[in-house]
């Protein structure tokens, strides 16, 4: 049973939550040029409203919220739910990432991370799960992290988040597909955007935040549960992943000079 795409955005109702910036901020760009309704959500208010004023009268909803707040979100959700009475697609982008190595680990950094990067999304889920459920349709994208793959330096807190919704939306994959509800894990390697400009270390296959929402925006029309980019990095990590632990970690020794 192959999962359902979509085809065209027009006319969709589409939730984009971590809007405001970078790879959220690039698909909902293209979202709204290609006549979809959007809601944008993120905590920067100002920065949402600049991306509405490029759309349509009454394309866009701009939604305000933490994504560690439960009734933030509840309450975002119920504006979107009075407006259009559903969404089409819920597209969860929003997360944090700081450099983080175990001769530096901060427990405070590390929950944040968490409830940022995995409650965050699993919160979102919740929310926008019934309606589906209902209608027998929709579709829930999550943007993850080719650092979910394996451990990765500079990476203890964020890669833990990552490699956990690895594992939320394969769940969630398996537990929804007979019901007509389709599930997009979204693995970027190295994206341009605010958060990777505190790397202090050479990024490969480095892209920008509009290529990778094209990625996405193909790898949904297309119906593909693993939307992993750019390839040529994406698959080298996925071949890590299958070797023997000695092997692996030569490898990421010898090969990130970190």
């Amino acid at each position: 049973m192959k999962q359902k795409g979509i085809p065209s955005f027009s006319g969709k109702r589409i939730w984009v939550i971590g809007a405001s910036s970078g790879i959220g901020e690039a698909c909902a760009k293209e979202f709204i040029a290609a006549g979809a309704k959007v809601a944008l959500s993120s905590r920067r208010v100002e920065r949402l409203n600049q991306i509405s004023e490029t759309s349509q009268k009454d394309q866009t909803l701009t939604v305000p919220l933490d994504v560690t707040t439960q009734s933030q979100l509840q309450n975002g959700y119920q504006t979107i739910l009075d407006a259009w009475g559903g969404v089409d697609l819920m597209l969860f982008v929003s997360g944090v990432y700081t450099p983080l190595r175990a001769d530096d680990f901060d427990i405070q950094v590390a929950e944040k991370t968490i409830g940022a990067n995995l409650l965050g999304p699993m919160r979102a889920v919740a929310l926008v799960l019934p309606e589906m459920l209902k209608t027998h349709s929709g579709h829930i994208a999550i943007v993850g992290s080719v650092a979910g793959y394996s451990g990765l330096p500079k990476a203890l807190a964020y890669g833990p988040s990552k490699a956990a919704i690895i594992n939320f939306c394969e769940n969630l994959y398996y537990d929804l597909l007979p019901t007509g509800i389709s599930v997009h894990m979204i693995s970027p390697g190295f994206v341009a955007t605010e958060a990777r400009a505190q790397n202090d270390f050479e990024m490969p296959a480095l892209i920008s935040a509009e290529e990778a929402a094209t990625e996405i925006l193909t790898g949904i029309k297309n119906g593909e549960f693993d939307i992993h980019f750019p390839k040529r990095f994406s698959r080298f990590l996925k071949f890590l992943r299958i070797l023997p632990y000695p092997l692996y970690f030569w490898i990421v020794r010898r090969f990130v000079k970190i």
